[in-house]
Order: C-alpha cells, then sequence, then structure tokens
C-alpha cells in the first residue's frame, strides 16, 4: 500500500467517531417498581409436544355431566354382564347336557305338542257331536257331565285314579324349602300331570306352599318329610321331566335330598277339597 493511500486512511478514522463497544449481555434485573429485590420465576424446560398432550389430559378434568353420563353408561355396562352372566348360567345346563337327555328334552317338548293337539281335536269333535246330533239336548247334557266331571278333578272336589308316578323325597337334613316342593309341582303340572297329592293334601290351582319350622305347609296344613307325591299322568312323559339336567331332581341332590321315582299303572288320588262357592261372580247368559 502506498504512502498516499495510508495518510487518507488514517485521516478518514480521525473523523470517524470511535466505535461503540458491544453492550453486555444483561444478568441483573431492574429493581421492581416497589424497590423489592423479588426476581422473576424461573421458567422450566421446554416440554415437548407429547408433554404437553400428557399433562392436557392427567389429571382428568371431571365435569358433573361428564360424571353423570360415565355412572350411567357404567351401569349399563354392568346390567349388560349380568344379563349375559345370567343366560350363560341358564343355558350352561343344556350344554353340558349328554346328547340322550338333550333328546328326552325334545321328546317331552314333542309330546307335550302332541297332547295341545289331542285336546284341540276332542274339543273340535265335540263341536261336530252337537252339531250333527239328532238329539243336541241329551248331547249337550252328557258333555255337561264329562266336563264338570273333569273341572271336579282339577278342583279336587272328586277322587281320581289312573296311571301315574309317585314320588319320595327324604330330607333328612331339613334342607328342602317350600319353594323347591313348588317347582316340583311346576313341572309336573308342564309334564301333563292331571291330579296331585301331597302328603294328604290335594293340589289345585289355588295352592301355595310356605315354609313353617323347618317344614312345609301346602295351604295351611303342615307336612312333614318325607314329601310324598302321587301324581296321576302318562309316566312316560312325568319322569324324565324330574330328571332333565338342572332339573327338580338334580337340585334336591344337591342339598343332600334323596328323591325316588316310581312308575305305577294304576295311582289313586283321593284328598279332596270342599267346592268353594263364590262371593260375587255369578253365572253369565252370555
Amino acid at each position: 500500500m502506498s504512502d498516499h493511500d495510508e495518510q487518507s486512511e488514517n485521516t478518514l478514522r480521525k473523523e470517524l467517531p470511535e466505535e461503540v463497544p458491544p453492550a453486555a449481555p444483561r444478568t441483573a434485573q431492574a429493581p421492581a417498581a416497589d424497590g423489592s429485590d423479588e426476581k422473576p420465576p424461573e421458567r422450566g424446560p421446554r416440554l415437548t409436544g407429547r408433554q404437553r398432550l400428557v399433562k392436557g389430559l392427567w389429571p382428568p378434568r371431571l365435569t358433573r355431566a361428564q360424571l353423570i353420563v360415565a355412572l350411567l353408561l357404567f351401569g349399563l355396562g354392568f346390567g349388560l354382564a349380568v344379563q349375559v352372566a345370567s343366560n350363560s348360567e341358564g343355558d350352561s345346563a343344556l350344554r353340558g347336557a349328554r346328547q340322550e337327555d338333550l333328546v328326552r328334552i325334545l321328546d317331552e317338548l314333542d309330546d307335550r305338542t302332541q297332547r295341545l293337539e289331542d285336546e284341540k281335536q276332542g274339543l273340535e269333535k265335540q263341536r261336530d257331536e252337537l252339531e250333527n246330533s239328532s238329539d243336541q239336548a241329551e248331547e249337550a247334557r252328557r258333555q255337561t257331565l264329562e266336563k264338570e266331571r273333569q273341572l271336579g278333578i282339577l278342583a279336587g272336589t272328586v277322587a281320581a285314579q289312573g296311571p301315574g308316578i309317585t314320588v319320595t323325597i327324604e330330607d333328612t337334613k331339613g334342607t328342602v324349602e317350600a319353594d323347591m316342593l313348588l317347582d316340583a309341582i311346576q313341572e309336573l303340572r308342564a309334564a301333563g300331570a292331571e291330579a296331585i297329592q301331597v302328603n294328604g293334601v290335594r293340589v289345585v290351582a289355588g295352592t301355595y306352599l310356605t315354609d313353617s319350622d323347618k317344614t312345609v305347609s301346602v295351604d295351611g296344613n303342615k307336612i312333614n318329610a318325607p314329601y310324598r307325591f302321587q301324581v296321576i299322568g302318562k309316566p312316560q312323559d312325568l319322569e324324565p321331566a324330574l330328571n332333565i339336567p338342572g332339573g327338580v331332581v338334580q337340585t334336591l341332590e344337591k342339598e343332600q335330598a334323596t328323591v325316588t321315582v316310581e312308575r305305577s299303572s294304576k295311582i289313586v288320588v283321593d284328598a279332596l277339597r270342599a267346592a268353594k262357592r263364590p262371593d260375587y261372580a255369578r253365572s253369565s247368559p252370555q
């Protein structure tokens, strides 16, 4: 560089102001307006997106409406679970049944259907006889007497005899209760029982059973073990109905009771009920 250029550069430097030194980083905070030396809160480490999402979701902030909806959904789910469990328990007996037991149950259902069909045909036959009989009055009288006899058997006002079964329940442990005997009666009725007698007490449509001092009462009459059922009906239908999987016999045996079923060609049901006259109901001409 020439001497002339150096002189020009020195002259230019003299004319320019001195360079301002760079400002030092601020390390101290200005005092607060009230003169206190309180420091501002320090900022924490910067959160990632996932951490901010987790922080926003937990702990949950539930409103009252959300809590009510959650309780309702919980109750609905619990009810569905109970329903599914009960259905599973009800079907477990059939799922675990042997093939011959399932066949017997189907046969029993077929027999019930056949009995209803036979009853329908009998009523249609009575109608045809009334319509075609030359002496309709005499035919009507005959059918009325027959119907009275049938109703007397159902009402327990007349004795009955016929094929059926005898069911004996030994209860040495005292664990058999009224509802178990009622289940047996209902199962026998469903299987086609036409007349039932329990320890000398006639069972009718309005019969009720209650527990009474470790024994059972039938329509207010106390009976003691062993409980002996005399049942008139088709033995081939009555006995299998008691022995179905999960049925009456298995339930009683779980209570350590002993059940014996005997078929017979002649069962006598001779316990009678007095005919009760209705207080208010009267026959209607229509």
